[in-house]
């Protein structure tokens, strides 16, 4: 941690609003991207975002730098993950982005109405829906050790801070997961080929 950041801690946990606002603008894309990875929807994302940053508003205070910032934080992330995805359950609606086109997300109503409804994309389309079903049939620590990993490319001790475990329990989910991953998916790449 910079003399910078921890000057911005202390002044937050004092009560000024601009340094909170620059903490949470340093750290809310890694936030946003945990969160979107995890549930795999921008509205969700966005609730879990503001979900974090109202519980690391109420808890900054009794930060007592025993740890860095980033990982106190992230393990909120995680932990907020894991909770709202016990408490929602997930409907397919025709606003669910199915995937990145260039950078902008495609939802399954612009698959079903686009005139580019070519082989191609609904092969791709497919794919990324089995893959995005297989990660959420994990169980919630799994699916958080995979993406984490996988999508946001952690580090096994970074997930284990995060997560409060030990990094031996991360790389057992991880394996876990990643053998559920291809089994579920084994089928699939086979008919591809």
């Amino acid at each position: 941690m910079n003399q910078t950041e921890n000057q911005l801690i202390l002044n937050a946990q004092k009560g000024d609003m601009a340094a909170f606002e620059e903490l949470v603008y340093k750290y809310d894309r890694h936030v946003l991207g945990i969160a979107k990875s995890f549930r795999n929807n921008d509205d969700d994302a966005k609730d879990i975002y503001q979900e974090v940053f109202l519980r690391v508003f109420r808890g900054l205070k009794n930060f007592q730098f025993k740890s860095e910032f980033s990982t106190w934080l992230f393990r909120i992330t995680t932990n907020v993950c894991l909770t709202y995805q016990s408490r929602k359950k997930e409907y397919d609606s025709l606003d669910k982005e199915v995937y990145m086109d260039d950078e902008s997300p495609v939802t399954l109503s612009e698959t079903l109405i686009s005139e580019n409804n070519s082989d191609s994309l609904a092969i791709g389309s497919d794919l990324m829906n089995h893959i995005s079903s297989a990660v959420d049939e994990l169980p919630p620590q799994q699916k958080m050790v995979f993406t984490l990993k996988y999508f946001q490319e952690y580090k096994i001790k970074e997930i284990a801070d995060m997560m409060q475990c030990s990094e031996g329990a991360v790389k057992k989910y991880l394996f876990t997961a990643t053998h559920k991953m291809r089994n579920s998916l084994k089928n699939i790449m086979q008919e591809k080929k």
